[in-house]
């Protein structure tokens, strides 16, 4: 311990005579630990942590492919499987909660009476529903508050169980508040309330609790019974999905089950996924870069320190002993730029909790950093320190003290490949990878900016509302809806408005369903002709959404629930279900209720989900009138400046009604979702690439730099024969340009492969764009020339006649 305490007081002096070296290689190293902290703080919470709840090991969802389940369903599936100690279950819900100020839109979960007891929560305030509580339909008027809403607008009342509040204008008692860190089993959601899902009519307006055929419910889940594996539940739910179908043939043909353990995992898709894992290599590389940067750093001060190894060497030390030392410095640096660097990404992770990146839904993933992360940092910065350390000890144990104290350090320098020729190649290499990775992600964004979408979002304000909120229902729904639009034409400079239910195309939500042709007359799922996207709307809807009609008609106000049922269509619908558009025209075919509606009208294919990446889909539309919907969204098209025509907006909805909750956006925002996953590679590539780019500059400036103070005598002699500046430059920064072109290269075709993945997650992002490809090259260059730029300067500059007299 003795010996091992000097070595350290040696080394903070070392460190300190050399404060440029020492400042480089921390921030070096913090740079490269904080991005692998990040990345990983995010892989940690997305793809690793469990959900908060007791005995999470054996808590696990059911799905079937990402389709959504029956509340009968539900119940059957709860009843007769042998895998599961319980089923709970919930659903998504928005809401006008009046907790005495007026309504506010907010969010929370429809649960099945069970969804407390199933998942083992205790509350923190008061008490939990069960499913003693229900006694049929709208008999649990019962609301737990989540301790987040409670803090924010009951100031932590303890008074507030027993209260009253109006959802919907239905009267909810408070019974309980949930305990501070639950957000039920889905961690990127941030509810405000819990309420029984046997209350769906009075919360949603409408009664899907005997409708088989109408899948609402997200999630499904419970804890495995002890012994029993996640291949036995499998089989056994199949064999209840089998029993299922054929009683209930029409709702329920190919049921095959699935079972995951819930988390962020399951929320995001596979690309999604692949692409934090390709993240986290990335982040990996810049590590690799950073220390070799930081080996190449230590190869040239040891070299630099040749003579004085030598001396000691000479004076009886152990080539262990000054090992030793050199390895506690690069551990000193390594403890240091971790401390740094994990500081640094602490504070990142934590903004990054705090982040909403959709205003209108509460989203946002926790990422606060753990145990894991403080423990995969501090692995990081002792792995780094060992791996640069470890650069300079070929030098050491070779060192022959008696030749460098007889000829000197610099005409013992040997010549060729080295191995920080080979360190510095590496970097530029990585460097490239990363360069051509962002790149590619930037490029594919901007083509997304400007592609056919379908609809124009330009000078559009989406106005989400749903008037059950505010108490409306049965045919007063429809006829306020056609108030609502009246009132928002009658704004001045607003063009046109129209209205769409449920979802707008490139929401995060979206509806689907099977269609089937005209002589279909068995309507089950394996019989249907097609999948599509479904929308309904109002007359006005295309023109106020810059969606070009082709051929046929537009719907009207008499296409009602007495005039023959029609439909739009899109193209591609058209050409997969009749073969032409000209044939689509005039046709029929049938809707999963076995409704027979006539095709009417085509419209150009657009893109419908919040996937850029998507393939041409089959979207149909329906006139609202016909198809109601609750939930409605407002397409009101003007150039008029957003915020005053927001307000303007405002003002006609108060007027219409004081109780209705709103959102108003432009659509713009509301893209956001459609541009998030772009956008977030384009930014946190775009990131990693400058890093990387810094790190290369770095390496470049240090092996040009000291390749020139080393070679200046030579240098000198070679202007005083006569040498032109060309070769001057090359005899000095050659073998940098040597390995820049080369490790450029590399980068370039490992980048091509690596940028694959992107295709999933950044639309039309390609890396064998010419344009990705010539920007590599520059880019590239361009930090060659930016890095060699003072070496090359101090090169030309070289006087003989100074540089002999001191010699």
């Amino acid at each position: 311990m003795n010996n091992w305490f000097q070595d350290l007081r040696y080394a903070v002096r070392q460190l300190r005579k050399s404060p440029g070296f020492t400042m480089a290689a921390v921030l070096t190293l913090a740079v490269a630990i904080a991005a692998n902290a990040v990345v990983f703080g995010a892989l940690n919470a997305i793809v690793l942590r469990p959900v908060n709840v007791p005995r999470a090991e054996s808590l696990y969802e059911i799905g079937r492919g990402g389709i959504s389940e029956s509340y009968l369903n539900y119940l059957d599936i709860r009843d007769r499987n042998h895998s599961f100690e319980d089923l709970a279950a919930n659903a998504f819900t928005q809401a006008g909660l009046d907790t005495g100020d007026g309504p506010s839109h907010s969010w929370g979960f429809q649960t099945s009476g069970n969804y407390f007891d199933v998942l083992g929560v205790q509350p923190y305030l008061g008490r939990f529903f069960h499913s003693t509580d229900e006694h049929g339909p709208n008999s649990a008027p019962y609301i737990v508050l989540t301790y987040a809403y409670w803090h924010n607008h009951f100031k932590e009342d303890r008074s507030v169980i027993g209260r009253t509040v109006l959802l919907n204008k239905h009267s909810f008692t408070v019974i309980g508040v949930a305990p501070p860190e639950f957000r039920g089993i889905l961690l990127a959601f941030s509810a405000d309330f819990f309420v029984p899902m046997v209350d769906q009519e009075e919360i949603d307006g409408r009664t899907q609790l005997t409708q088989r055929g109408v899948n609402w419910i997200d999630d499904v889940f419970g804890h495995l019974k002890p012994g029993v594996t996640p291949a036995q539940a499998v089989a056994d739910l199949d064999a209840v999905g089998a029993d299922l179908a054929k009683i209930y043939p029409k709702e329920n043909a190919n049921i095959l089950f699935g079972v995951s353990h819930p988390g962020l995992a399951e929320v995001f898709n596979g690309a999604i996924r692949s692409f934090l894992v390709a993240l986290t290599a990335l982040a990996g590389l810049i590590l690799l870069a950073a220390c070799a940067n930081l080996g190449s750093l230590f190869a040239a001060r040891a070299a630099d320190r040749s003579r004085e190894v030598a001396l000691r060497l000479a004076l009886g030390s152990s080539r262990n002993r000054i090992l030793r030392a050199l390895f506690s410095e690069a551990v000193l640096i390594s403890m240091i730029g971790g401390v740094v660097g994990l500081w640094c990404s602490v504070a990142l992770l934590r903004a990054l909790s705090a982040w909403r990146p959709f205003p209108e839904f509460p989203i946002n993933v926790a990422v606060n950093p753990d145990a894991n992360v403080y423990l995969v940092a501090l692995g990081l910065a002792l792995i780094s320190g060992f791996l640069f350390g470890m650069v300079p000890v070929k030098q050491v144990l070779r060192t022959d003290p008696y030749q460098i104290i007889k000829i000197g350090q610099s005409r013992a320098a040997r010549r060729g490949i080295t191995l920080r020729d080979l360190l510095l190649g590496t970097q530029i290499a990585i460097c490239a990878v990363l360069v051509t990775s962002s790149l590619v992600a930037v490029r594919g964004l901007v083509r997304s900016l400007h592609t056919d979408l379908g609809i124009d979002p330009h000078d559009a304000m989406l106005v989400e509302t749903d008037p059950s909120t505010a108490g409306y229902q049965g045919e007063g729904i429809p006829s306020f809806q056609k108030r609502m639009l009246e009132s928002m034409q009658a704004i001045p400079g607003v063009t046109s408005a129209g209205l769409v239910g449920q979802y707008p195309p490139l929401h995060m939500g979206w509806s689907d369903a099977d269609v089937f042709s005209d002589s279909t007359s068995d309507l089950r799922p394996n019989n249907a002709a097609a999948h599509v996207y479904t929308y309904s709307i109002s007359p006005e809807y295309f023109q106020a959404a810059g969606t070009a009609l082709l051929s046929g008609r537009n719907f009207s106000w008499h296409d009602d629930q007495n005039a023959p049922k029609v439909a739009v269509i899109n193209q591609e619908c058209a050409r997969k279900m009749f073969g032409s558009v000209a044939n689509a025209i005039g046709s029929y075919f049938k809707t999963y209720e076995g409704t027979r509606r006539q095709v009417v009208g085509i419209v150009e294919d657009g893109k419908y989900t919040a996937n850029l990446a998507e393939p041409q889909q089959l979207a149909i539309f329906f006139p609202i009138q016909q198809s109601p919907s609750n939930a409605t969204w407002m397409v009101v098209r003007s150039e008029r400046d957003p915020q005053q025509l927001a307000t303007a907006i405002r003002s006609q909805i108060r007027q219409l009604d004081t109780g209705l909750v709103s959102f108003i956006q432009t659509w713009d925002s509301e893209m956001n979702g459609a541009l998030f996953a772009s956008r977030m590679a384009a930014l946190s590539l775009g990131v990693l690439g400058m890093m990387g780019a810094l790190l290369s500059i770095t390496g470049i400036f240090g092996m040009a730099a000291y390749s020139v103070s080393k070679r200046l005598r030579e240098l000198g002699i070679r202007v005083a024969l006569g040498a032109q500046r060309k070769e001057i430059l090359q005899a000095a920064l050659g073998k940098a340009f040597k390995l820049l072109g080369f490790g450029s290269a590399a980068g370039l075709i490992l980048g091509i492969f690596a940028s694959r993945v992107l295709a999933f997650i950044v639309y039309q992002a390609t890396p064998r764009d010419p344009v990705v490809l010539a920007g590599v090259v520059l880019a590239m260059a361009g930090l060659g020339l930016l890095a060699t730029w003072l070496p090359a300067r101090r090169a030309l500059s070289v006087e003989p006649m100074i540089l002999l007299r001191e010699e």
